[in-house]
Parts: structure tokens; C-alpha cells; sequence
């Protein structure tokens, strides 16, 4: 049996004059608060909620104030994404040029960094300001494939009227995120965009292809220095006695001994040589190596007790990424967080006493029969978090402080989840939050 579409989501498969129409009589609709026989599609419906909560005015111009020359510069030379312009152009820009279409990179703000393809259609791009050093999230331009891909993280094809600022409405595009391999942070967006007459249901495919192509050469290129890294490392630690272990910069590990292997260290943001304190670890003395860290643990019985973390703070203010800082008397770690480990840290902090395996499926995915992929998700997370949670049942150990900095808008909490407590989480804190606005 095919899977068709439910009549009621418009989907953006092919170009026509009554799709387009279409997409202008939805707009219309939502914009005015009417009744629309047909819904937006999920991804742009969220996003027209948010721009109408941030109040982006839809008649409003997509002109911005480009960066200065030096700092363009500076954030080109920074990014691991100059690295893949030779690749990204090979598989993309050839096809751009010929289906009167253009290729844009940004970076993880939304700032196009460099520009190619068609000639002609980087010239009309000039007149929306989608030039180098002009600003594309949806904070600036309101829905767009760069700034919604930004906020979903996830690939996004807009079309026409999906666009929220009229402005747009003669142009489509698509655009997927491309994430460092090495601590999954956002680098950027890697971007199609041409006329609206040059839309095609497949470059949305080709763009999250090409991203991925990207991520995979960043990979191996990280192999090859975590490989150089263990050439200097394995002859330093077949000296040692004890518990210790060589990483790179980003935690992934070269070379072990004394202790099982992990594939990551999650390290500080900030992190320096002498003795410091690690989470999943305790009390260790860190040594600079060529490409990483010597990081030796304190094997001394009469290290202190108040060393060990007192207090978890679960950041969940910002829509595009959360965050877990972990403190005590020796210092703090912060952890950026995947989608899925925020979640879970969520859900823990709203029960103290605890969840059995079946307990965090129910909530997560409301199937309690899903244990094996929450059992392998806590696994990850107790590894990077070895002094903080416990379980039978999973739990944040009873002596440690919790808090939960939540973000402005109720809408806002883990935005992109559908997980059914996360969502029940959502409507009790928006209903709470009119009962306050209206004086009840």
C-alpha cells in the first residue's frame, strides 16, 4: 500500500500555478488568524508561529547590514567549512549554474560566507540582499530555507508563499545544516536558490546529500589527526603506571591504558593544563600533547570529597541548542546536548525519585515497549555524566542540585520534540502563562 498524504497538509512536490496559489490562500489564512481548509506543512507552521510571536513584519524588506570586509575574512578563515568549498562546489555548483539556480554557504548564524552558480540569478540576489556577509535567519528574513534549517536543524525546502516576507514569494529554496563530526556542533548551512519557476521537488535530496558528503570528509579528516595523535601518544602512555588516557582537543580518544576504552572524553570549553576536575573521571593532572591532552587520573585515595560535583544546571533557554553545566568546588563542565540526551535530562529533572527503563519510553515516545533505545541513550549519557546520575531507576543522584533555566516563550521548550510528556510540559506552561496575562 502507497502512504498518500493526508488532504488537509499541502505537500511541496511539484510547480504549478494552483500550488502556488495555494500556498498564498494558506498564508493569507494563518496570517489573518481565518479558518484554512488546508494546513501548512509542520515545519512551516512552526515556523509562521514563531515569526508571528517574535513579530517579524511579512511586508517588511529582507535587506540587512553586511559584514565589514575584515570580519568576513576572519570568519572564513575560522570555520571548517572552507575547508569543503572545493568539494561542495564540485557537487553543486555545476548543477546551480545550469538550473538557473545559485549555491550559498553560511555560517552557524545565518551570515552567507561565500556565494556561486548562476550569474544571472546571483545578480537578482543582490536585490533581496542574499549577497555575501547579509544575514538569512529567520530572526532577519523570517521563514526562509537557511534560517529555518537553523532553527529545525533538520533539511528544509521553501517554496513561494512559504516564504513569511513577501519579498520572497518569487523565490525557492533548500538547504540542509552541516554539523562537526567531531562535538556535533552546527557549523553552517549549505543552501540552494533560484526563481521560483526553477523548483524542483529533488534538490532538497541533492542539498542534504551534499551536506552529508561534507560531514563525511570532515570525519576523515579528523581520523587522520586522531591517528597522528596516537603515533606520539602510545609510547608516552606505555610508560605510565595507573589510569590514563591521550584525547584530542574535542575528547575523542587516541590511545588508553588502565582503564576501558571510551570513544569520548567530554571536556570543559575551556580547558588547560594542571589538575583538574572531569565529571566522568574525578580529580585528573592534563598535559599538553601534539593535537591534544596526556590525561592522567588521580589515583590517591585521600582525594577530596568536596571535589565531587553538587549541582546541575539543564539550559534549556535557547531554541537551537541546550546545554548541562556540572559544578562543585573544584570547578564547572559544560556539555552541549543532542535533541534526544535534553530530553532525557528534562524528564529526569521533573522526577526526582526516578524512571524505570519502560517509564522514560512511555514519556519519550509513548510506547513503553521502546526500553532497548532508552537503556542505550542513558548508557551514553551516564558515561559523560558518571558522578551525576544513577540508576535502578534512572535518576540524578539524590545530593545534587538541580535547576532548570527554562526558555522566554512556553512554546520554545525543546521546540523540535514530540516527545508526549515534553508536549503535555508545553501546553501546561502555556496555559499557565494566559491564566497570568489574563489576571486569573
Amino acid at each position: 500500500m502507497k502512504f498518500r498524504p493526508p488532504d488537509s497538509a499541502l505537500p511541496v512536490s511539484r510547480h504549478t500555478a494552483e500550488s502556488v496559489r495555494a500556498l498564498h490562500g494558506i498564508r493569507d489564512a494563518v496570517l489573518s488568524g481565518e479558518p484554512s481548509r488546508i494546513a501548512p506543512r509542520p515545519v512551516i507552521d512552526a515556523s509562521w508561529q514563531r515569526m508571528m510571536r517574535i513579530g517579524i513584519d511579512p511586508e517588511r524588506s529582507t535587506s540587512s547590514l553586511l559584514l565589514p570586509a575584515e570580519e568576513m575574512e576572519r570568519r572564513r578563515r575560522t570555520t571548517a567549512l572552507g575547508e569543503l568549498l572545493p568539494s561542495l562546489s564540485k557537487g553543486l555548483a555545476a548543477i546551480t549554474d545550469a538550473s538557473q539556480q545559485i549555491m550559498i554557504v553560511t555560517d552557524a548564524e545565518g551570515r552567507v560566507l561565500w556565494r556561486d552558480g548562476n550569474r544571472g540569478v546571483m545578480r537578482r540576489a543582490n536585490g533581496i540582499c542574499l549577497e555575501e556577509g547579509a544575514a538569512w535567519s529567520e530572526d532577519s528574513t523570517g521563514t526562509n530555507a537557511i534560517g529555518t534549517a537553523l532553527e529545525s536543524g533538520v533539511p528544509v525546502q521553501v517554496h513561494s508563499a512559504e516564504h513569511f516576507v513577501r519579498t520572497l514569494h518569487n523565490w525557492t529554496c533548500a538547504a540542509a545544516p552541516v554539523h562537526d563530526p567531531r562535538d556535533g556542533r552546527l557549523l553552517g548551512i549549505i543552501d540552494v536558490s533560484g526563481p521560483d519557476s526553477t523548483f524542483h521537488p529533488a534538490m532538497l535530496a541533492l542539498v542534504d546529500s551534499v551536506a552529508r558528503l561534507a560531514v563525511g570528509e570532515l570525519r576523515d579528516r579528523h581520523l587522520m589527526t586522531v591517528e597522528r595523535l596516537r603515533s606520539v601518544a602510545a609510547p608516552v602512555l606505555c610508560r605510565l603506571g595507573g589510569r590514563a588516557l591521550a584525547v584530542d582537543s574535542h575528547g575523542w580518544l587516541a590511545a588508553v591504558t588502565g582503564m576501558p576504552p571510551v570513544d569520548r572524553l567530554p571536556l570543559p570549553r575551556t580547558f588547560r593544563a594542571g589538575r583538574r576536575w572531569l565529571p566522568s573521571l574525578g580529580m585528573c593532572t592534563v598535559e599538553p600533547l601534539p593535537g591534544g591532552w596526556l590525561i592522567r587520573v588521580d589515583e590517591s585515595p585521600s582525594a577530596p570529597d568536596e571535589a565531587a560535583a553538587n549541582r546541575v544546571v539543564l539550559d534549556l533557554s535557547e531554541r537551537r541548542q541546550s546545554t548541562v553545566t556540572v559544578s562543585g568546588a573544584a570547578g564547572q563542565w559544560t556539555q552541549a546536548l543532542s535533541p534526544r540526551h535534553a530530553e532525557l535530562l528534562y524528564l529526569l529533572s521533573a522526577h526526582r525519585k526516578g524512571c524505570s527503563a519502560a517509564e522514560l519510553a512511555t514519556e519519550l515516545f509513548g510506547d513503553p515497549t521502546r526500553t532497548v533505545t532508552v537503556r542505550a541513550e542513558m548508557s551514553r549519557l551516564r558515561r559523560h555524566l558518571a558522578e551525576v546520575l544513577a540508576h535502578r531507576p534512572y535518576r540524578f543522584v539524590d545530593e545534587m542540585e538541580v535547576s532548570v533555566v527554562p526558555p522566554a516563550h512556553p512554546a520554545d521548550l525543546l521546540a523540535h520534540s514530540t516527545a508526549p510528556a515534553v508536549v503535555r510540559a508545553r501546553l501546561r506552561q502555556r496555559d499557565a502563562a494566559a491564566r497570568d496575562a489574563s489576571g486569573g
